[in-house]
């Protein structure tokens, strides 16, 4: 979600993107189940908005990647005009701000809830989305969205500990590492509310979901505890940092941690025996969209097999697509964190629910709190 490429060539800017870093084909290469489904809008000068965690997306950047947005264009006839954030309170805060036109979003599974609530999203069509057939079951009816009524899962992971093993010599690690005195400045933090509570609250044995004021006020003292080890506070920067090498452990999603050890021999990816958040990012049309025809065809085009599977093997990410499943290296199923046991995930792992305006309000003015005290 969540993703830097450190080569990256393309510049991003805060007005839209066009595409991605090539110039649209006039035809599309990707192998398309409908070719005639792409063609309603094709003369019609259509544009849409789409809104994205920062480079997650294959953008043909890199030789065999494609370029997604470019062959949607080309099979369409519809203009991508692609923006990033960087965390889901990001996302929330400029489409609660007003002003934002965007047609597709692609939020976690907590805050597709809270929009839900809030009826920030309009409920899909799915005569619209014809390879939503390739959702695979375990996807379906989330507690998040019942009946998938809003959203079309994206990707999916868990939350672990990147390392450097040329600095740390532990084998079993765990959150409570991330609060090690011998790691002093070499320790990157989450630089959100709700990832970096959740730690605090795995090791205090509370819900990731908590609301008991109590329990929110002693994991922000346990953050607090931490706070002189920490040396910044990070999202996409810990590319960079751990990149370099200039920390030693940083908290993160698994789908990026493997493109960080694809880049580097010398990190590794820990997922916490105690337990850790597993995450869904789905596809969602906000209900202010006035294209809501080419928004359904955006998220179709992305649940294309051949699309699917560029884009998890560009982003690192785990699929909730059967097909592109069906087409991983047993490797790749079996590496421990991509794809963790049935058991691991039963037993371990837990899905963020939607807190109460109440609890989300006092985790954030705790969080405030926490990051400006001395």
């Amino acid at each position: 979600m969540k993703k830097t490429i450190i080569f990256l060539t393309c510049a991003i800017t805060a007005v839209s993107l066009f595409s991605g870093c090539n110039s649209a084909p006039e035809t599309s290469s990707i192998t398309l189940s409908d070719p005639e489904y792409y063609q309603k809008f094709k003369d019609q000068d259509m544009s849409i908005n789409v809104y994205n965690w920062g480079e997650y997306i294959a953008d043909g950047s890199e030789d065999g990647i494609i370029d997604v947005n470019a062959e949607f264009e080309a099979a369409t006839g519809i203009k991508v005009n692609y923006t990033t954030y960087a965390t889901n309170e990001e996302l929330y805060a400029k489409m609660k701000g007003g002003g934002a036109d965007y047609d597709i979003i692609i939020p976690s599974d907590y805050m597709i809830a809270r929009m839900i609530k809030e009826d920030m999203l309009m409920p899909l069509d799915y005569d619209l989305i014809p390879n939503s057939k390739y959702v695979m079951d375990t996807f379906q009816n989330p507690i998040y969205d019942e009946n998938n009524a809003h959203s079309v899962p994206y990707t999916w992971g868990t939350v672990g500990i990147i390392y450097n093993k040329n600095l740390v010599d532990e084998t079993n690690i765990d959150w409570d590492i991330l609060w090690d005195e011998k790691y002093a400045d070499q320790i990157l933090m989450f630089d959100n509310p709700r990832d970096a509570f959740a730690i605090a609250e795995i090791i205090l044995g509370y819900s990731l979901n908590t609301e008991d004021p109590d329990e929110l006020r002693a994991a922000a003292e346990k953050l607090k505890e931490q706070k002189s080890l920490v040396q910044a506070y990070v999202m996409d920067e810990i590319f960079d940092k751990m990149g370099a090498e200039e920390a030693a452990l940083a908290p993160y999603y698994a789908g990026d941690a493997v493109t960080l050890m694809a880049d580097y021999d010398f990190l590794g990816f820990a997922v916490p025996e105690s337990g850790t958040n597993r995450f869904v990012d789905a596809m969602c049309i906000p209900k202010t969209s006035q294209k809501a025809e080419a928004a359904h065809m955006y998220i179709n085009f992305l649940m294309e097999p051949e699309v699917a599977l560029a884009n998890c093997e560009y982003i690192g990410y785990s699929t909730p697509h059967t097909a592109v499943y069906e087409q991983l290296d047993d490797e790749v199923k079996n590496d421990g964190f991509s794809y963790p046991s049935d058991e691991y995930l039963e037993e371990k792992t837990t899905l963020f629910v939607n807190l109460s305006d109440e609890a989300n309000q006092l985790m954030q003015d705790l969080w405030t709190e926490m990051k400006s005290s001395n």
